[in-house]
């Protein structure tokens, strides 16, 4: 076990001003390419950590990241399921493995920070933001 980094205001400031620009982005992407869309990248992220400091450990999370990315193809939940699972193993990395970054020590919190940020929105369904109006279903039921 490493001794890990301490932190400062940039590690969180950055990763959820990320975050924001990240789902703001995404709500450009009409659906269902925007779910499509986040799959794939789900299942890229599931990767980045081989070779991250935990030996054959490291192949059990693409496994288990890209079964949960494949079903992501449709359902958003899966994709915000992911990335918390994604989040979880930014923990193990940034308390026990190699940083995401090797020249960033605090990477690993900051990807932590991201995916726990982006999870959120993916498990409410990643509504766009840019969608003004409310939801039909709520429209119906303001004019009975």
């Amino acid at each position: 076990m490493h001794e890990p980094v301490a932190l400062d205001a940039a590690d969180f400031l950055g990763p959820a001003v990320a975050a924001v620009a990240f789902v703001a982005l995404m709500s450009l992407v009409v659906e269902p390419s925007r779910r499509h869309l986040n799959a794939i990248l789900l299942a890229g992220a599931s990767g980045v950590y081989l070779s991250g400091g935990l030996g054959a450990w490291e192949l059990l999370y693409p496994i288990a990241g890209g079964i949960i990315a494949y079903c992501g193809l449709r359902s958003h939940p899966f994709i915000g399921a992911g990335w918390l699972l994604h989040a979880a193993w930014d923990l193990v990395h940034h308390l026990y493995g190699e940083p995401i970054w090797p020249f960033m020590p605090t990477s690993s919190f900051g990807c932590l920070l991201f995916d726990s940020l982006i999870a959120t929105w993916f498990l409410t369904g990643a509504p766009s933001i840019f969608t003004l109006r409310p939801a039909r279903h709520l429209r119906r039921r303001r004019a009975e």
